[in-house]
């Protein structure tokens, strides 16, 4: 039987860069464990690569606090391992007056956070992006970059090897907990001193096989991608965003330039029928009678998800999507515009009491187990930082 003193459920960047902490710190026995054939094939590899600034969260929340010595880690640690890095910051735009008064609370969010933003006109957007367009004030983030994630992941994973503490098992899934606390996996059992759940998507269900997280499920929203054609992609220099409704986690469609130069469009938040329900048809199974139930039981009790759940689903129609899109910008032509297989699932913590979203990243520690609840956006962001803190105050 594979055994270790600390068994980590989950490769992506919170179940590596937790390994990693947890090698600074001393330790010398770690197995991770991992369903997949090869990294990054789910949230941490599928994101659109932004590192976050620190400007959408409320003061003192756990993203708030990790998010922007975590966006500084993660450059630090592109430079030194010679990784993608593209540090071109990013415009949020005010598509028409009612939306000031929330592009001010950013600018004040932000401030409180750290974060280094300014308040433009006008013509100092044009100055910045000049494809974008705003109503009267727009928001520039200097501190936002974009990464390639498998870049980072697999450079991530080749320095955790190096080490000689730390084994990767891939194709090993979940299956559950045995009553000597080892867990079931489709390799065997593995022999645990202590037990870390970086699931993701599924870290709902890991964490009830340990009596954890009782009172949450994971909802998962589909994000689709567009791209500018290669010819257009000059038009965005950096990132514009849309002011988000910041009642809820999702920050609409906007554009970004990747380190190679390419521009996406998107993402969606449209609710989704599985954990890994990429494509139309893909992941469907039992449990999407449950999501089914799960997203009509929010729809009545929930205005925030109903919201949500009447507008993003028109975005699989080209027209509403690029209606979206073309609000942020001065010109956009439906031929500027081509499709993109990239697709994400953002997996939504629910508060079964409240029926509300949870905006917070959620910990909870049951015995010999820790299990990360609720990883949204910008956990891939704070990772480094994130993980410094989860070993310090959980594990160690």
């Amino acid at each position: 039987m594979e055994k270790a003193s600390i068994v980590i459920c989950g490769a992506g960047i919170n179940g590596l860069t937790i390994a990693r902490e947890l090698v600074r710190t001393g330790h010398t026995d770690i197995l991770i464990f991992e369903k997949e054939p090869s990294l990054g094939l789910h949230a941490s590899g599928r994101n659109s690569g932004v590192l976050h600034a620190g400007i959408y969260y409320a003061p003192g929340s756990l993203r708030a606090t990790s998010c922007l010595e975590g966006n500084k880690r993660m450059k630090d640690y592109c430079r030194e391992k010679g990784l993608p890095l593209l540090e071109n910051g990013k415009v949020i735009v005010a598509r028409d007056e009612s939306e000031l008064p929330t592009l001010r609370e950013l600018h004040t969010r932000a401030l409180a956070n750290g974060a280094k933003v300014d308040l433009i006109d006008e013509k100092q957007l044009n100055e910045i992006e000049p494809a974008a367009r705003t109503t009267g004030q727009a928001l520039l983030s200097h501190y936002t970059a974009v990464v390639d994630p498998k870049r980072v992941l697999a450079s991530l994973s080749e320095d955790l090897k190096a080490t000689g503490k730390v084994k990767i098992l891939y194709d090993t899934k979940f299956l559950g907990r045995n009553p000597d606390k080892s867990v079931r996996t489709s390799r065997g059992s593995i022999g645990c001193g202590f037990f870390i759940n970086a699931a993701g998507a599924h870290a709902d269900k890991v964490a009830q096989a340990f009596g954890a997280g009782h009172g949450y499920v994971l909802v998962p929203f589909k994000g689709i991608y567009k791209k500018l054609k290669p010819e257009k992609a000059d038009m965005v220099r950096g990132s514009i965003y849309p002011v988000p409704n910041i009642k809820n986690p999702f920050l609409g469609v906007h554009f970004t330039r990747s380190v190679y130069g390419d521009v996406y469009l998107g993402p969606t938040a449209i609710p989704a029928l599985g954990r890994e329900n990429y494509k139309v048809f893909e992941d469907l199974s039992l449990e999407t009678l449950e999501i089914l139930w799960r997203d009509a039981k929010l729809f009545f009790l929930n205005p925030k998800f109903r919201s949500v759940a009447l507008e993003e689903p028109k975005k699989y129609s080209f027209s509403h999507f690029f209606a979206d899109a073309a609000k942020l910008v001065k010109t956009l032509d439906p031929s500027d515009i081509m499709d993109s297989p990239k697709a994400g699932i953002r997996p939504q913590l629910i508060n079964l009491k409240t029926n509300e979203l949870v905006m917070d990243f959620v910990i909870e520690r049951k015995e010999d187990s820790l299990h990360i609840l609720n990883a949204i956006s910008p956990a891939f962001t704070s990772s480094l930082s994130f993980s410094e803190m989860v070993v310090r105050e959980y594990v160690s």
